[in-house]
């Protein structure tokens, strides 16, 4: 048989709620780890009187009881597991495993039986339900009738707060019934009352959560914090931990205190009690006590008459009541020499505090994460700066801390003490990394994946992509409609026909009129196409070739319908994370298969995109072109309309020298002669069709158009 049995995803009951754990059985005892808080039981061999094997509502549960009267519960098993367990009892505990079951015939007249830390009402020799005693907070009694009030469990939904017990009067003289009642329940009920004088008290203590400056009060059993508005009581049973951390300032310490469970004012829960102190300030403290009860009571870790740093003899009180260890830091110094480390948690900036088994964060809101629940851990590049990067761990359960705005600096250090600790680092790489380039951080979800991430970073690329895209559409047809070349030997070419026939009659005025309209026409021809450039950024081109998707999109459009099938009704946000876990838990190999058909769709997409560049610049400059050719037949149609008077005249002069007389002309002459030009026209047209004269310059230029 062997020598151990060790049980995952076991629950244990404590005060009404559930924690689940590991359990493992050997031959020194029984040992639970609690997941959640990390907090160990353990049970010694020789301590364990009883074992009791029932089925309970997460299947089988394992009840044992010891000899001084505590008592422990742990669901979770399977029905096949009883004759292991009842063999593995027999050999090394010398127990039987009882098997009982619960009474469910529903009844409400029994009989109650207190045993140890439990109350039992039975019903025959079957028990119906069982009240831990120590969950009860308040017992009162009324005539023939018993009331307990109970602790309010946070972590469940629905509490019970009440239950009352007739009890009927016997002819027994001389006992009371009722009062025998709430004397058992008193005995073993976690009621505190602060009776008797505490056996110190500090006072105007500076605490940070909750928030204000309370008188703390040292009692035997409990700890009682008096504010101005609030009090509470504390029973160093609901102590977990204890901390002593040194502010990175070096004048302040701060003394943390973990609570399980926590305290409460409203519906806010304080996990966790934190005091500053300041390292100049020093008391003498008297216990309330005489020297043989302090020396019989805490065997010289504290004496009746003591003096020291406050902080100091804070620590040291609480220690020898809670008897607990006190953590402090451990050999990690950071970049400036501190033991902790600046950065931001959430929405406050704090500090990181590397222990030897753990992190801590304080103040706002104060976390404490034990290296056995981390899954991992992740340096990730600063959101907003490259001067500062972001620390995230992720537990076993799913939960994920990032710690935000750490100093560049701080990475060597930090990087070095958590190799040191054999953590799991996400994205494992080179550590001189960090002093060559900062991009050497690899993104925090490169393995791990965010649907909503990924949804945004698709997004951001696409919005690049059409920003790039209409820059450069917009760049080529800049280029395309402006070319002072071109532009310059179309003006050339529009004008030097009307010049031509304006020098043939000699007529230099009109040669002045000409140039006039020509500058203006250069003006509107460059004002046109720059009015037309922001149309280009209006909208993507519809023909444009798609994007290609990521390997994770190509995964979940491919998986999507099977996600659906195997949880109907699932939402869009459901899915989504569901998605994201699948995509998480897929191992390597049949993620690269998805790698390469995004790396196949990538390729297809850049040689798409290569073409339809090649193609959409062809289209541009072709309608650029025949844009030109258009303005430029609609100005000589004009120009040939406004000078036909002039040069009809001047063909139709027989000498030379006879035009140069005419060459003078008034201005009333000119628009004379301009107001006739629709005369001049008709007579033109008259002369063409009797006769065709030689083709003058005026032809030549609209043929070679």
């Amino acid at each position: 048989m062997a020598d151990t049995l060790e049980f995952n995803e076991i629950y244990q009951e404590v005060k009404g709620s559930m924690n689940d754990g590991r359990l493992r059985l050997s031959r020194q005892g029984v040992i639970f780890k609690n997941s959640k808080t990390g907090k160990v039981d353990n049970i010694q061999a020789s301590e364990l009187a009883e074992g009791v094997w029932r089925r309970v509502a997460l299947g089988h549960g394992l009840k044992l009881l010891t000899k001084n009267g505590h008592v422990y519960k742990y669901d979770g098993f399977r029905e096949s597991e009883f004759d292991k367990l009842s063999d593995f009892f027999k050999a090394h505990y010398c127990l039987e495993l009882a098997e009982k079951d619960l009474c469910v015939k529903g009844w409400n007249w029994g009989t109650v039986r207190f045993g140890g830390q439990l109350l039992s009402f039975d019903i025959g020799e079957q028990p119906v339900f069982e009240i831990p005693l120590s969950n009860v907070s308040q017992c009162t009694t009324g005539k023939n009738e018993v009331t307990l009030e109970f602790h309010q469990n946070d972590d469940a939904e629905v509490s019970l707060m009440e239950v009352r017990f007739y009890v009927p009067p016997t002819q027994e003289d001389g006992v009371d019934p009722v009062e025998a009642f709430a004397q058992n329940v008193l005995s073993k009920a976690d009621v505190i009352q602060a009776t008797g004088d505490a056996i110190c008290i500090f006072r105007e203590l500076q605490c940070l959560t909750p928030r204000g400056r309370y008188d703390i009060r040292i009692y035997p059993t409990f700890l009682h914090l008096h504010g101005k508005t609030f009090d509470y009581k504390i029973p160093y049973t609901t102590v977990l931990r204890l901390f002593l951390l040194p502010h990175k300032d070096q004048r302040q310490m701060f003394f943390v205190i973990s609570l399980d469970p926590p305290i409460k004012q409203g519906q806010t829960r304080y996990h966790f009690l934190i005091l500053l102190f300041s390292k100049d300030e020093d008391i003498s403290l008297t216990l309330n006590m005489n020297e043989e009860e302090v020396e019989k009571r805490f065997e010289g870790r504290l004496t009746k008459n003591m003096s020291g740093s406050l902080y100091e003899m804070v620590s040291r009180v609480m220690k020898a009541l809670v008897n607990r260890k006190i953590t402090v830091p451990g050999n990690f110094q950071g970049h400036s020499g501190a033991q902790c480390i600046t950065c931001s948690y959430k929405a406050s900036s704090g500090l990181l505090y590397p222990l030897e088994r753990g992190f801590i964060y304080v103040h706002k809101p104060p976390v404490h994460i034990r290296f056995d629940e981390i899954s991992f851990v992740n340096f990730a590049r600063g959101t907003t700066t490259t001067r500062s990067f972001d620390f995230e761990i992720e537990t076993k359960q799913g939960t994920q801390y990032t710690f935000s705005s750490i100093e560049r600096e701080e990475y060597g250090k930090l990087f070095d003490f958590v190799n040191a600790k054999k953590l799991n680092i996400k994205n494992r790489g080179l550590k001189e990394g960090m002093k060559q380039s900062y991009d050497e951080y690899a993104d925090s979800d490169e393995d791990q994946h965010d649907a909503y991430l990924e949804r945004m970073k698709e997004e951001g690329k696409i919005r690049e992509e059409n920003a790039n895209d209409s820059s450069d559409g917009s760049g080529e047809e800049t280029d395309s409609s402006f070319n002072p070349g071109e532009e310059d030997d179309d003006v050339a070419e529009e004008f030097d026909s009307n010049a031509s026939a304006s020098s043939s009659s000699g007529d230099g005025d009109s040669d002045r009129e000409d140039k006039k309209p020509a500058k203006k026409a250069k003006i509107v021809k460059d004002r046109k196409p720059r009015k037309k450039q922001p149309e280009s950024k209006k909208g993507k081109d519809p023909n444009a070739p798609k994007r290609p998707m990521s390997a994770y999109m190509l995964w979940l459009n491919a998986s999507r319908e099977k996600i659906k099938s195997d949880h109907p009704g699932i939402s869009i946000t459901d899915l989504s994370k569901k998605a994201g876990e699948l995509w998480k838990a897929m191992s390597k190999e049949k993620k690269e298969e998805w790698d390469r058909k995004a790396e196949d769709a990538r390729r297809d997409y850049e040689k798409a995109m290569k073409e339809y560049s090649v193609g959409s610049k062809a289209d541009s400059h072709r309608g650029e072109r025949s844009k030109k050719k258009k303005k430029k037949q609609e100005k000589q149609v004009k120009g040939k309309g406004d000078k036909k008077g002039a040069t009809s005249k001047s063909s139709s002069s027989k000498s030379p020298a006879k035009g140069m007389s005419d060459s003078f002309k008034s201005k009333e002459f000119v628009s004379s002669d301009e107001s006739s030009s629709a005369e001049s026209k008709k007579e033109d047209s008259e002369d063409e069709g009797a006769a065709s004269p030689p083709p003058s310059s005026e032809d030549s230029a609209s043929a070679s158009d």
